[in-house]
């Protein structure tokens, strides 16, 4: 039922729940609680019966650890890419980690200006 639902809504709903996700996690584990996770699909307008979470949580939780890893539930929801993707996916980090020259995981203006000329 979510599925069908998050593919009805698009890609802003998809983006903006990963998004969502990564703002409640504070500790930056990539892992959500049963609760965070209720609670964001509230925010999104996702609710389903408790029994249909009930039933989503039990697959998605697989390890029994009471918490679910959100890249887990997107992959659950969507599958994994596509070749294509992937291959973009790899050009676009090759090219960013060009961009990075101090490896901190952002790009300055400045550092973009030195690689890249738009005349």
């Amino acid at each position: 039922i979510l599925r069908e639902t998050l593919c009805k809504r698009g890609v802003c709903v998809i983006t903006g729940l990963g998004k969502y996700f990564r703002n409640i996690d504070k500790k930056r584990s990539g892992f959500l609680s049963r609760a965070d996770f209720k609670e964001a699909l509230k925010v999104f307008h996702l609710e389903i019966p408790e029994g249909d979470f009930e039933s989503l949580w039990l697959i998605l939780d697989d390890s029994k650890s009471d918490k679910v890893e959100y890249g887990e539930f997107t992959r659950a929801v969507f599958g994994e890419m596509n070749e294509y993707r992937k291959a973009f996916v790899r050009k676009v980090s090759f090219a960013y980690m060009k961009l990075d020259f101090n490896k901190t995981g952002s790009v300055p203006m400045v550092d973009i200006r030195k690689c890249y000329c738009a005349k």
